[in-house]
């Protein structure tokens, strides 16, 4: 793999420059279905043959709706701000050779790049579990990147539709700024936290904000589709960094820049710790059988040498039905090792590379839901507040999406080696 400096001198049949990926949390490396075209659990972006970037030109005032609207069918790229009845601001956009703008939303219409839809925790993501009201908007961000290094990329909210417009209604929280540009927040908001330190062993959780239209940022609203906008962070911009999440109200991102994901492990490096923990033959310390992580791609199916797992103690033991503390609590079972009361589950392997914050091998497992990961990876996503709905926040599972529990939000595994 290329670093991104060596890229923009390859010969032109070489790889392209890759911008950076973005990762949809709570998904184990694809999508429960299969990851298909534009439908998927993560989105490379990659420099565009010919640049498609926009940048703000001309603006009008406008006292009739078919005005705006003759205006917009320019077929130029316009951003509409509804004021009243009789007033809409429309400001035109030209090309910009420099940049390339990627589109991410719900909608499956061709100017969405990236087609991201609403994800249900503990990856109960089926066809029956239908989302009756989505909350992600349809055209729900925009990713400009500098077509030259450093490849900066950075977020906006909302995106344009198929006739090339971003349309604010009257109900949208609009205004103008003290320089008379218009701006505005998307329903539900866009909101983005930069990790501090980076994506990396050393990194602590930001401060959650929300982006503007125009890509400025503010303090969070009270809820998410409040009216009242929050307050101007001027020491704050709107560059995406490597460990920067993005919030679209239904489904957190993840963007990993392309250096970052050149540091991190790779798919063959976990499949390399699966077989080494495998190859060490942990054994069940009750029924003393032999334990092994089922191969990537056996991912969601319990197998009979899997590991489970007493998440109080973090005992690792092969399947048992023993050990039930009451009929009620179906999950509540008592450790044979240490008779610690807790919930008892299959453990999985974390699969997916980018939501790793180092190499380390796979010691701790998350609570309640028992993915697999380093140490530090572990420990970084435990302390993640992560948005739910449209004013809570709670660390999840970044595999999975279930909300954590426990005392740490993961544990520290024990494994028993082989006997003999």
């Amino acid at each position: 793999m290329f670093s991104p400096s060596q890229e923009e001198h390859c010969a032109p049949n070489k790889e392209p420059v890759k911008y950076g990926e973005l990762v949809v949390l709570g998904y184990n490396g694809s999508l429960p279905n299969g990851d298909r075209g534009r439908r998927k659990s993560r989105f490379a972006l990659y420099k565009r043959p010919k640049a498609n970037g926009v940048k703000p030109s001309t603006v009008h005032v406008i006292s009739t709706p078919q005005a705006s609207k003759a205006i917009s069918c320019k077929g130029q790229h316009s951003i509409s701000y509804t004021l009243s009845r009789n007033q809409t601001v429309v400001v035109e956009y030209t090309h910009d050779k420099d940049t390339d703008m990627f589109q991410v939303g719900r909608s499956t219409e061709s100017p969405i790049d990236f087609v991201v839809t609403d994800t249900i925790s503990g990856n109960q993501n089926n066809d029956e579990t239908q989302i009756t009201q989505s909350t992600i908007s349809r055209f729900a961000c925009r990713i400009v990147c500098d077509r030259s290094p450093p490849y900066t990329a950075r977020i906006f909210a909302a995106g344009f539709d198929s006739s090339k417009n971003i349309f604010l209604g009257e109900k949208a929280a609009k205004w103008k700024n003290p320089d008379g540009h218009m701006d505005g927040l998307t329903t539900n908001g866009v909101l983005v936290m930069h990790p501090k330190g980076g994506f990396t062993e050393e990194s602590k959780p930001g401060v959650w904000r929300e982006i503007s239209v125009c890509g400025d940022v503010y303090t969070l609203r009270e809820t998410r589709s409040a009216q009242q906008r929050g307050k101007l962070v001027e020491n704050e911009t709107n560059v995406l960094q490597d460990g920067s999440l993005i919030d679209l109200c239904g489904a957190t991102l993840l963007w990993r820049t392309a250096d970052g994901l050149f540091h991190t492990p790779t798919q063959k490096h976990i499949e390399a710790l699966r077989q080494e923990i495998n190859a060490a033959r942990p054994q069940c310390p009750v029924g003393l059988n032999t334990l092994a992580f089922p191969s990537i791609n056996r991912k969601d199916v319990v197998e009979e040498k899997q590991p489970w797992a007493y998440l109080s103690c973090g005992h690792v033991h092969g399947y048992h039905n023993w050990g039930h503390r009451s009929d009620t609590e179906a999950n509540e079972r008592e450790c044979p090792m240490c008779r610690t009361i807790g919930p008892y589950v299959p453990l999985w392997l974390g699969c997916e590379a980018g939501f790793y914050v180092d190499a380390g091998p796979p010691t701790h497992a998350f609570t309640p839901c028992g993915h697999v990961c380093s140490e530090k990876s572990a420990k970084y996503w435990s302390q993640i507040p992560l948005p739910h709905g449209t004013h809570a926040f709670h660390a999840a599972c970044p595999f999975c999406a279930t909300q954590l529990s426990g005392e740490h939000n993961c544990i520290k595994l024990i494994f028993q080696g082989p006997v003999d």
